[in-house]
């Protein structure tokens, strides 16, 4: 049973709803950019223009993989400038690009870089995030690839460690030997039998685990230990060694260990990292968000004075450079930036001329309607609604919601998002708790 008032209503999903299975994603490079604009229908409201340009620019990534090297080494990015209110979708247009094509995307906020010589972070640190990013990518790929053989290893492993070999007798004939190898490949089989059903989750078993002997000091620099040029933890961890005791623990807790063991064994790190350096510099998405808070006009004292600074500082990074970072030099030529602001105080023509000539593109996002709400409540496949239709689902509760429920949360007008949370709140209050009989 669900509560009802005069604005919403309760209906049954079908069945069939619930049994459907995901829609397997294209391969991103057979999609057109209509296509890649259709896929970001399925999530972004509105904002056409917007998309077609992120569609073309990301389409002509794809192209230019095609050419000649020495031909796609002179092909430079059009950079993209997103200019609209707040919660008109710039960000989640960017990231569902990203994560269409599989590129490494990092978000950063203009705001929170200083000008060189100032406390804060540095400019160059968003393209180090965008390589850890990248790190991280590539390495869950390489995961998959070496799951199977990593779990194989870590049964095994672990089966060594539920029955440990013992000596043979001295005077033990071939015949003997013969024998108690087939009787312990028969016990071997039956607790490989009871481990892969999970009768043997809570038996204990002795663990031998890595830890290493780090000093207890830190190191602290303006930039932080993972940017200077030397890794130190690295470093001093090679210096100390690495410490092996035994610990007891579960046989689940120990198989889950033993698996990750063996994907570190199995996985080539410095192939990882040349992939995912490669990655960053051939197919990355640097998205500047806020790039309007450091426009605007000097007042020559106060906590503007290095607006103009930071301007300059990502300048030469967005022309194309080569950052040092701690996986080696990374150029950032063919990184796609697209940059974003509200811009209600400053213009774009207030940013200097030599930055506003690096972002070619510019596109206006319109605001939303108050058709725009409804429509961002109730067609995306991640809509609010739908998201707590399938929450209420997991209770036993079918929840929809009228016309007139939906319209009332664009009341206020202030985002799709809040006026779904508020209207949720007040309609929870009113659905019973389910009492176990």
């Amino acid at each position: 049973m669900t509560g009802k008032s005069e604005k919403d209503m309760v209906i049954y999903l079908s069945g069939d709803q619930q049994a459907a299975e995901p829609e397997p994603l294209p391969s991103f490079d057979e999609l057109t950019p209509r296509e890649i604009v259709v896929e970001l229908d399925k999530y972004i409201v509105g904002q056409n223009a917007a998309k077609k340009a992120v569609a073309i620019a990301l389409r002509n990534r794809v192209r230019r993989q095609k050419l000649q090297p020495e031909l796609a080494e002179e092909i430079l990015p059009k950079n993209i400038l997103m200019i609209g209110p707040t919660g008109v979708g710039k960000t989640e247009i960017a990231r569902r690009l990203a994560r269409l094509a599989g590129c490494p995307f990092v978000k950063v906020e203009a705001s929170k870089y200083t000008e060189v010589g100032y406390v804060g972070r540095d400019v160059e640190s968003m393209v180090r995030d965008l390589v850890e990013t990248s790190i991280d990518m590539v390495r869950e790929e390489k995961l998959d690839e070496v799951a199977e053989r990593a779990e194989q290893s870590a049964e095994e492993r672990l089966l060594d460690l539920l029955l440990p070999a013992s000596p043979l007798p001295a005077d033990a004939g071939p015949t003997t030997e013969a024998q108690r190898r087939e009787q312990v490949q028969r016990t071997r089989d039956k607790l490989r039998v009871q481990l892969r059903e999970g009768k043997l989750d809570q038996r204990l078993v002795e663990v031998e685990v890595r830890e290493r002997s780090m000093p207890s000091f830190e190191i602290i620099t303006n930039q932080g230990v993972e940017e200077m040029d030397i890794n130190v933890k690295d470093m001093l961890s090679g210096m100390f060694g690495q410490q092996k005791k035994k610990r007891k623990m579960t046989v689940s807790e120990a198989f889950d260990y033993l698996i990750q063991e063996e994907e570190n064994r199995l996985i080539d790190m410095d192939q990882v990292t040349r992939v995912a350096v490669d990655r960053v510099e051939q197919m990355g998405i640097l998205f500047i968000d806020e790039i309007d808070k450091i426009a605007g006009r000097e007042s020559g004292h106060g906590p503007d004075v290095s607006r103009e600074g930071v301007q300059r500082d990502i300048l030469p990074i967005v022309e194309g450079t080569t950052v040092n970072t701690r996986y080696g030099m990374v150029r950032t030529d063919h990184i796609l930036f697209i940059a974003a602001g509200a811009f209600h105080t400053a213009k774009p023509s207030d940013l200097i001329p030599e930055l506003q000539g690096r972002f070619p593109i510019r596109v206006e996002l319109s605001s939303l309607s108050e058709a725009d709400f409804i429509r961002i409540l109730t067609e995306p496949k991640n809509a609010l609604i739908k998201q707590y239709i399938a929450l209420l689902d997991t209770e036993g509760l079918k929840l929809s919601f009228s016309e007139d429920a939906i319209a009332s949360m664009n009341t206020q007008r202030t985002s799709a998002r809040a006026g779904c949370i508020r209207f949720w709140k007040r309609s929870s209050r009113k659905f019973p708790s389910r009492r176990r009989k």
